[in-house]
């Protein structure tokens, strides 16, 4: 039986460009240039897969979501999340709580911080107050700090569930 709580931590970047949207914790915030990438470049719900992967020793986001797979091109990155979560779940284990950082020197995040909150939340179907999300400029230093891209670091506690977290996981042989 499963007793530990697990820790994962999370780290995505990148670029800005012209003719994208940018979509962060899943919001779109109105920009002069969203994130480019092969998905929908979501930085925060990258970084968050990551750190949920990485609690539960599986590898991270390019392992699961590869981006020279086509199928993969333009998705919602709350859609690689959920399948993260489920994973989690299956796995024997609960989010006990989330925490978050953006690095950007422009927009302004904090207006979204509460929207990315609240769709993070139901994404991973947890509360809001298990999430925390912070935002920081780089004070002009490295691309981030020149505009050129956004970052975020993550941090996911997950715990064991208890019976009535869900239903019986379905890996029990996975070894965690």
């Amino acid at each position: 039986m499963k007793t530990q709580t697990r820790v994962g931590i999370g780290y995505d970047i990148h670029r800005l460009a012209r003719n994208r949207p940018l979509i962060i914790g899943g919001v779109e915030i109105p920009f002069e240039r969203g994130l480019a990438g092969h998905s929908d470049a979501d930085v925060l719900s990258h970084a968050l897969c990551d750190a949920l992967l990485g609690a539960v020793c599986l590898g991270d986001i390019g392992r699961h979501f590869p981006d020279d797979d086509p199928q993969f091109e333009g998705i919602s990155s709350l859609k690689m999340l959920a399948w993260v979560a489920d994973l989690i779940q299956s796995l024997g284990y609960v989010i006990g709580n989330i925490d978050s950082v953006i690095l950007a020197e422009r927009p302004k995040m904090s207006a979204h911080i509460p929207a990315m909150q609240q769709k993070l939340a139901a994404t991973l179907k947890i509360s809001s107050g298990q999430i925390a999300i912070k935002a920081k400029t780089n004070e002009g230093l490295d691309a981030v700090g020149r505009g050129e891209a956004i970052a975020a670091h993550a941090v996911a506690i997950i715990l064991p569930a208890s019976p009535d977290d869900g239903p019986e996981p379905r890996a029990k042989d996975a070894g965690l």
